[in-house]
């Protein structure tokens, strides 16, 4: 192509670029759930039988009776977990999640991590998987290729671990930083691409599977169920009702409710090493208005288990504990329901979530809706009620849990392109997929982050302002065929067929599944809504039994997790599809889309047979776009002390005494804390002072009861102020303690040095 013409191209997506940018700032990004693991009725799934023949199945059902024998104390494994910290740029950065382009992070309350579980077979290593839980907003195309190459890079220790058996989850955090992600749709609001924060996810997400790895050991896996009926809502119901009413008519809620969760248990002292659970519900329980960077309401769930652990005698030292994601995309932590927030106090219409007609009143609300703190305490709270059905099944299992059983460990993963998939639906006619495309809807946003403008959900007709048609041809013009195999979506952005500057979508997909004994797990790069993911896993159940990849003596546990490996937003079923509320318009490829992944993932659910002695295709690979993205974010360019002071002195200190439950603070001369993200470090500390005197740390800014927070007060002398608050009324006791804060400043030169700061000594009584 002549430079010209190059010049032309990238010109005009800068254009599209900055007409759209306001509009882009309004989009959401989704979610997914699981499964309730009981024995399902054959209802809507597609059909099995065609994934064997006679002499296949035969086979497999007798070598794979052989090696899935039930015991009473499950099978023996190879097991191990990791964690690391994965914090990236806390400050002057966009966070992931609501795409505000004026949620730009300001501090930090909680440290973010990659948390790896590895299951594998005694005596054959290349018989494994790693499932990382990751507390970013969702799986990533990029993310993933680092951890794979980083892998690679780490020598023939680690060679057994490869594109079919690692598995990256998010647990969909709407707080955490952004800038990370491959393709450039999620890239506008926060203006490009950051090399640091991406590499802070990569090299934390690669030091947990190191960890993880060092730590294998002989044991055994058993699982767990719980209900927990105050911690999600259906944020879509209008949508889900659309499904047929037989069929809901089996499920007793309108999102599912059931925590799974596995246990990890080593045989040489019995001790647990660790949990991974799977629970449904949005990380959307902090507010699009707020700044402060945390793992949301899953991240709190994971602290308070782990810290639990601490103290139980069951627990091993180094104890992880995983909550990972499910069929989160049409559920919602804001368990209140959904209001408008326009003076007149009353439900938002369901139909559409609007008020008065418009949709940026409408607001969810949390537990602790009223308090005016961003949702601080509604996320805390959500949290410790995942954590709390998790110790619930944990203190159970002595007395009521399943053995994982079977020798077979099996993992498989392929790539395929969903612009034009095509496949037999179970009524025998033939179905396609589309190019990605967002529809009207996508830009309304959801109640869990209103949209803008006069966008609307449950949008299936023609756009009222045809101002928008022009924005959304600025991107890409939508052919016929494309406008015909999208319908009855409008397509607001055909981002499926636009390449310049570089892809804004992914349109091939990961298809992969995990098997250890009688547990699948399917591992999806969308969020699901509730129903979607009920039929995906039902679908794969079903297959389990009429295949016999599982014996006749174990029922199949199918668990759903996502959103992993790349993001590619929404699945609904067709019913919610035409229905066309957000979740129905960001579900990229079509109508066909829940019926396309349960296809694919049938295809090569022989791969999870015992007798399986091959590799799953590779298929055409997705782009790596971590060296051609564009980035407008800028550096630190230095750090500045006011007259007379020196960073880290203090400017607010803490006063001499404080009753138990009162917020403490101290404010201090900082830095950017760009500098050094201190990963597996702090910026922030409390230390008690021991009965001679000496000083121990007893909390930093893994602690949900530390918030650090940094605010720039002169831009052209580049000074700024770090303020250090503890909440006292969680867990603190009495006792003397101080303030510590860590940072790191920059010179002109571009030097970079280490400081520290301390307040005074204060007495909690």
């Amino acid at each position: 192509m002549a430079r010209s013409h190059i010049a032309a191209a990238l010109g005009a997506a800068v254009f599209a670029l900055l007409v759209i940018f306001q509009l882009t700032s309004t989009l959401r990004i989704p979610e997914l759930d699981f499964w309730h693991w009981t024995v399902q009725e054959q209802g809507n799934g597609i059909p099995q039988t065609h994934l064997f023949n006679e002499k296949d199945a035969a086979e497999d059902a007798a070598e794979d009776a052989a090696a899935d024998a039930v015991t009473a104390e499950g099978s023996q494994y190879l097991l191990g977990v990791g964690k690391a910290d994965i914090t990236g740029p806390v400050v002057e950065l966009n966070l992931m999640g609501y795409a505000n382009s004026s949620q730009v992070g300001t501090g930090l309350r909680q440290r973010l991590y990659s948390r790896a579980f590895i299951v594998g077979d005694p005596n054959d290593s290349s018989q494994r998987f790693i499932y990382m839980v990751l507390d970013t907003h969702s799986g990533d195309t990029a993310i993933r290729y680092g951890i794979l190459e980083g892998l690679a890079n780490m020598g023939s220790d680690y060679s057994m671990y490869t594109q079919k058996n690692v598995a990256v989850t998010g647990t969909h955090s709407h707080s955490g930083p952004g800038a990370w992600l491959n393709y450039l749709l999620p890239q506008i609001t926060s203006l490009g691409f950051d090399k640091q924060s991406y590499q802070a996810i990569v090299d934390g997400a690669l030091l947990s599977i190191k960890r993880a790895h060092g730590s294998t050991t002989l044991g055994h896996v058993s699982a767990g169920t719980t209900s927990i009926p105050n911690a999600n809502i259906n944020r879509s119901l209008y949508a889900y009702l659309a499904n047929p009413q037989t069929e809901r008519d089996r499920y007793s809620d309108n999102v599912d409710k059931t925590m799974t969760l596995l246990k990890f248990t080593r045989d040489s002292d019995g001790k647990d090493i660790g949990i991974l659970t799977w629970f449904a519900v949005h990380g959307t329980s902090l507010y699009g208005n707020q700044t402060i960077v945390t793992a949301d309401n899953k991240g709190v769930a994971a602290y308070l288990f782990e810290q639990e652990m601490k103290t139980n005698s069951n627990a091993a030292e180094g104890f992880v504990a995983g909550f990972s994601q499910a069929n989160v995309g049409d559920t919602s932590p804001n368990v209140l329901g959904a209001w408008c927030e326009d003076g007149s106090n009353i439900e938002c219409k369901l139909e559409d979530s609007t008020c008065g007609g418009r949709n940026e009143p409408c607001h969810g609300r949390g537990p602790y809706f009223g308090l005016n703190d961003g949702g601080t305490k509604s996320c805390y709270e959500i949290g410790k009620r995942q954590y709390a059905g998790a110790l619930d099944i944990y203190n159970s299992m002595a007395d009521s849990s399943t053995p994982i059983s079977g020798n077979t460990i099996r993992s498989f993963h392929t790539f395929v392109d969903f612009s034009s998939f095509t496949f037999t639906l179970p009524n025998g006619s033939i179905a396609s997929t589309c190019p990605a495309a967002m529809g009207y809807s996508f830009a309304a946003g959801t109640s869990d982050g209103p949209g803008a403008f006069d966008f609307k959900q449950n949008d299936s007709g023609s756009p009222n302002n045809p101002l928008w048609s022009v924005v959304g041809n600025l991107v890409h013009v939508p052919s016929a065929e494309q406008v015909a195999c999208q319908a009855p979506k409008p397509i607001l952005l055909d981002v499926g067929e636009s390449h310049v500057p570089y892809d804004w979508a992914p349109n091939i997909v990961d298809i992969q599944a995990f098997r250890v004994g009688q547990l699948f797990i399917v591992i999806s790069p969308s969020e699901a809504t509730t129903m979607s993911g009920r039929r995906w896993r039902e679908a794969v159940y079903n297959a389990a039994i009429s295949s016999s990849l599982v014996s006749s003596a174990s029922s199949p546990i199918v668990i759903l997790g996502a959103p992993a490996n790349s993001y590619t937003h929404y699945i609904t079923t067709e019913e919610e599809y035409d229905v066309q509320r957000y979740e129905g318009a960001s579900t990229l490829y079509g109508p066909n889309t829940l019926n396309a992944y349960i296809n694919a993932t049938l295809t090569y659910l022989p791969y999870l047979s015992n007798s399986s002695t091959t590799t799953s295709p590779l298929g055409p690979l997705p782009p790596d776009n971590v060296n051609r993205s564009l980035s407008f974010i800028t550096g630190v360019v230095y750090d500045g002390t006011p007259l007379f002071k020196k960073f880290g002195d203090v400017t607010t200190d803490v006063s001499s005494t404080y009753s138990l439950g009162t917020l403490v603070s101290a404010t201090f001369v900082g830095a950017n804390p760009r500098n050094n993200l201190r990963l597996e470090e702090t910026y922030a500390a409390i230390e008690q002072q021991g009965s001679y005197g000496t000083w121990t740390q007893v909390r930093d800014d893994a602690d949900w009861e530390l918030l650090f927070e940094w605010k720039r007060t002169n831009r052209v002398l580049a000074y700024s102020d770090v303020t250090i608050t503890w909440d006292t009324g969680l867990t603190a006791q009495a006792g003397t303690y101080r303030i510590k804060y860590y940072g790191d400043s920059k010179s002109v030169g571009g030097t970079i040095t280490g400081f520290e700061g301390t307040s005074g000594s204060f007495t909690l009584a």
